[in-house]
């Protein structure tokens, strides 16, 4: 296709005012988690906060809820259900939401995933589970609000577009869908591609195979979440997302290694990448 761009260091990095406060800094909201998956919960909220919000609120199931409140000490957590996503929330004081990571797709959660992006008017990054929610009940993907963000990895792909004969056919097929829903599309694996609703696409090459780890995606969403909080288009946010959390990931492989590298290790070295973007370094320190 002859619409690829590639993505270096894409968008400048928005200012802190000298008077910024917790409140002019963005809240987010994140409804992640059921029973035995706080962990996702946990990776997506980390890397949300090491991405600039000023405040956080975690919607997750109550059994979930001592295991945040020692672990993300600093974000704001609601309980939505027992031992799953059950409620949804209001998002009238959000600036963004993000749904999706560790959810299960039960049935109550489908229809409480439903019904809240129904109910919510601002962009959604709409990743893991609620994709595969969204691909049970296509009929309730155009009640995505426009400029969403959906995050699959390629077997969650195909449950959304059907089986492909090619990775090309694959590519025109989400494409098409970006462009339907006026929604981006970022397909993630090694060179993460967003599909754009402009009928572009581009290529993101930070990154390394020490990445394809359980929880990577998580962090992905909660960078996305952070930047569209912070007040970044959904445009920027998805070029800077994906290449932050690849420039994370191949500075904590420089430290550590691939073959050790977890996604705990990716939000923690994501400050190292945002130093990187700000001083405008091409290298890797």
């Amino acid at each position: 296709m002859n619409n690829l761009q590639s993505i270096s260091i894409p968008v400048n990095l928005l200012p802190r005012p000298c008077d910024a406060h917790k409140g002019s800094m963005g809240h987010a909201l994140l409804i992640s988690g059921q029973r035995g998956m706080a962990g996702a919960a946990i990776l997506a909220s980390r890397a949300c906060l090491r991405s600039g919000v000023g405040k956080l609120t975690v919607a997750t199931p109550s059994y979930n809820i001592p295991i945040l409140q020692v672990s993300v000490p600093e974000a704001i957590i609601s309980p939505s259900g027992d031992n799953e996503i059950t409620q949804i929330i209001q998002t009238t004081q959000f600036q963004a939401v993000a749904i999706g990571p560790g959810l299960g797709t039960a049935p109550e959660t489908a229809a409480a995933v439903l019904a809240q992006i129904k109910e919510c008017h601002t962009p959604i990054v709409v990743d893991a589970d609620a994709i595969n929610i969204l691909a049970q009940y296509p009929d309730a993907l155009p009640l995505l609000p426009a400029d969403s963000i959906l995050t699959p990895h390629i077997g969650e792909l195909t449950r959304l577009i059907g089986n492909t004969s090619s990775a090309d056919e694959r590519l025109r097929l989400t494409l098409e869908l970006s462009q339907r829903l006026h929604i981006y599309i970022i397909i993630k694996g090694a060179d993460s591609t967003i599909c754009c609703p402009d009928g572009t696409t581009r290529v993101n090459h930070t990154g390394n195979p020490g990445m394809a780890t359980a929880g990577s995606g998580d962090v992905l969403t909660g960078i996305l979440l952070g930047l569209l909080t912070r007040g970044y288009s959904p445009l920027e946010a998805a070029q800077l997302g994906v290449y932050l959390h690849g420039l994370a990931g191949d500075i904590a492989a420089q430290h550590l290694g691939m073959e050790s590298l977890i996604a705990s290790d990716i939000v923690d070295h994501l400050p190292a990448a945002f130093l990187n973007i700000q001083n405008n370094k091409t290298d890797i320190q």
